[in-house]
């Protein structure tokens, strides 16, 4: 009964998350940076349009990267992976 009962505070204290250390976060910012890398080459860099047929190649690959990036980032913002306060011991699943 003890058990239940600090259970039940532990989870009215809050939940701990993984923060910036999830993963979906650094994926997402690294796309995005790159996305944005991608999206100044693509407005100010030289134009290679023979090459991609009249497609300006780098400014649409970075607006997509961008828009990758952001779904990430809120991908984790909206579900976070909640870190167990006390992983479990082998002790404690007999």
């Amino acid at each position: 009964m003890s058990q239940s009962s600090t259970s039940a505070q532990g989870g009215a204290q809050g939940r701990h998350t993984a923060g910036l250390l999830d993963i979906r976060t650094i994926i997402g910012g690294l796309i995005g940076v790159y996305g944005v890398i991608l999206t100044l080459m693509g407005l100010f860099g030289d134009e290679e349009s023979d090459k991609t047929g009249g497609v300006n190649a780098n400014l649409w690959a970075g607006v997509a990267m961008i828009a990758v990036g952001v779904v990430f980032i809120v991908w984790a913002r909206m579900r976070p992976v909640v870190v167990p306060e006390h992983p479990d011991s082998p002790h404690d699943a007999g």
